[in-house]
């Protein structure tokens, strides 16, 4: 990330923190057993795994960080109890420079 991105990022977050407000990441998986990853060949593609362990079921989907291209998020997978699945978000355009970052979104179906 350039110094120019992160003096910017740094100053937004102080504006929210200062007007009593929190910035709001996607919500990290508490439930669910999940693994993030970034695709062996195609660094442009995120994946989330999750497998729930829990006795409810659950969604969830990937949230993918795209560099100077817009953030992706993939499709909403169901999980009964005991169930795993996966779910992608593709990072596309000109301004991409691959996925940064992954995360999970996960709530209670």
């Amino acid at each position: 990330m350039s110094m120019t991105i992160r003096m910017a990022a740094a100053a937004g977050a102080f504006a929210l923190l200062t007007m009593g407000l929190t910035a709001s990441p996607a919500a990290a998986a508490t439930h669910l057993d999940c693994h993030t990853f970034v695709h062996a060949i195609d660094r442009d593609l995120g994946i989330a795994s999750c497998t729930n362990r829990t006795g409810r079921a659950w969604i969830f989907r990937a949230v993918v960080v795209c560099g100077m291209a817009p953030d992706v998020v993939g499709e909403w997978v169901r999980l009964e109890p005991g169930g795993s699945g996966e779910s992608q978000g593709y990072c596309g355009g000109i301004l991409t420079t691959g996925v940064g970052a992954v995360g999970v979104d996960e709530r209670p179906a």
